[in-house]
């Protein structure tokens, strides 16, 4: 889907920018947010597409609303917009290329040098989401990010299988020994979701969807 086959989206995207310049001046928004849906709908995305860059904006709302989170959310908004706007699956330099955008993107359009560091500074926290205690930003970015983990099994189904066909080159055998490595590295986390409504709401359903995903690999081999 196109910016403007995705009017709300462009819209969301227009209103963050223009909260996060503050009244400041700056170019139109909506060239750079065209550019960036267009880059969520690349040919080879399957999960990591505007449906996904939706919903973790949705979920920042959510724990916005809950919980009035703190930190700076219009520039958490932003990195959520650019986290996975450089994806290519054959590449492990998508977070670093992703947060370089931003970096050149949010200073043509106007934002501070402070908040140009902050938004790429999240889309780099992104690689591990394991953000330092009291990191309301990276917390509330890595928790968005991450909630698809607590979905209902069925939709947890249907993301796990949208990462598979993203990966559709690589071999069963390496997928599910790759697959497997990202979700030990999940459950090894101390919490998944840093945020108190997220470890709240989130946690416990999203151990049982990530063990029961990896059980069924281990099946599998």
């Amino acid at each position: 889907m196109t910016a403007d086959q995705d009017p709300a989206l462009l819209r969301r995207w227009n209103a963050t920018l223009l909260a996060a310049r503050a009244g400041r001046e700056g170019p139109d928004p909506a060239p750079y947010g065209r550019n960036l849906l267009a880059r969520w709908a690349e040919p080879q995305r399957r999960y990591h597409t505007a449906d996904h860059l939706r919903a973790v904006l949705d979920r920042v709302d959510e724990l916005t609303d809950q919980g009035g989170e703190g930190g700076e959310l219009e520039l958490v908004r932003l990195a959520a917009w650019f986290h996975d706007a450089v994806y290519r699956p054959d590449r492990s330099e998508n977070e670093e290329r992703s947060a370089l955008l931003a970096e050149k993107a949010l200073t043509e359009a106007g934002l501070t040098p402070h908040e140009v560091a902050e938004v790429a500074r999240l889309v780099r926290l992104t690689v591990t989401h394991d953000p330092d205690g009291g990191d309301l930003n990276g917390e509330t970015l890595c928790d968005a990010d991450l909630a698809v983990l607590a979905a209902a099994p069925d939709a947890y189904a249907r993301y796990a299988a949208a990462v598979r066909e993203e990966y559709a080159f690589v071999p069963d055998d390496a997928f599910r020994e790759g697959r497997a490595a990202v979700l030990r590295h999940l459950l090894d986390l101390p919490r998944l979701f840093r945020t108190p409504y997220g470890a709240a709401v989130w946690e416990q359903k999203a151990r049982e969807n990530v063990e029961r995903e990896l059980k069924e690999l281990r099946a599998v081999a």
